[in-house]
């Protein structure tokens, strides 16, 4: 009889939970594109990882360690909080007869994200607006220049044969040298699923386009892919190839993410 008991209330349980928690989780990593799926209400998600990147300007090479992680919260059926940061840093600078490590905290970036309610549906694409303020609170070596909002649109489309593509345009007001200026961003991936539970993707990924003056423009090409342990964790990696001289030469990230 108590066994009887226990599994009546485990199947209430389970018939009154909202539907998203079944769904598989939706992950802002390790892409650049955003996923345009809010975590649902009351629901917390965290994303995070270890990156290392390099990058070799004629006899000088630097290199850099980082954790970025992502933690949302859902405050709403289609609105979520975010609090971003790439984490602690451990950077080196070498060079002929140099050699300068700096380590220290990167700065905390707050910010909404905005699921369009009934967008994805017949065909079109699932959006989501994304808005954020990156603030000066890192270690001296790492912190920015004051506030620097950003807004960002995401759209993505379910195709055929299991892929999918998504484009993420984007504005920032940064603060450079010369003062402030308004800085674009873009990025598109094609993704693919393999499985229930394994997916790759390939994208192109513009995190500033500015002028020489502002800092230039740049551009990496990334190449990763995801693996759902179960509907709430997922393990990623990605590796990524800088397009110009003012992007990273190489990168490399692995993440897990897990949401409750």
């Amino acid at each position: 009889m108590k066994r009887k008991s226990i599994a009546l209330i485990l199947s209430m349980v389970v018939a009154a939970s909202p539907a998203w928690a079944d769904d598989p989780i939706a992950t802002d990593r390790p892409d650049f594109v955003e996923s345009s799926q809010t975590v649902g209400l009351g629901r917390w998600q965290i994303e995070t990882s270890v990156a290392w990147e390099e990058d070799e300007d004629g006899a000088f090479e630097a290199s850099a360690f980082s954790t970025p992680t992502l933690l949302r919260y859902g405050i709403a059926e289609h609105w979520e909080l975010r609090f971003e940061t790439d984490g602690f840093i451990d950077a080196e600078l070498r060079g002929p007869g140099l050699r300068v490590d700096e380590d220290g905290v990167a700065d905390l970036a707050v910010g909404l994200k905005y699921h369009v309610p009934g967008s994805g549906e017949n065909g079109g694409p699932s959006m989501a607006w994304l808005m954020h303020v990156d603030l000066d609170t890192g270690s001296s070596a790492f912190r920015g220049d004051g506030a620097r909002p950003s807004l960002r649109l995401v759209a993505e489309w379910e195709l055929p044969n299991d892929m999918s593509l998504g484009v993420m345009p984007g504005v920032i007001y940064d603060n450079g040298d010369d003062g402030r200026y308004t800085a674009g961003i873009f990025g598109v991936v094609v993704g693919k699923g393999w499985t229930d539970r394994f997916r790759t993707f390939a994208e192109l990924a513009m995190p500033q386009i500015a002028s020489n003056r502002d800092g230039g423009t740049q551009a990496a090409l990334d190449l990763g892919g995801a693996y759902l342990i179960n509907n709430n964790t997922q393990w990623d990696f990605a590796g990524s190839v800088g397009l110009n001289n003012r992007t990273p030469d190489l990168g490399l990230t692995t993440g897990l993410s897990i949401r409750w």
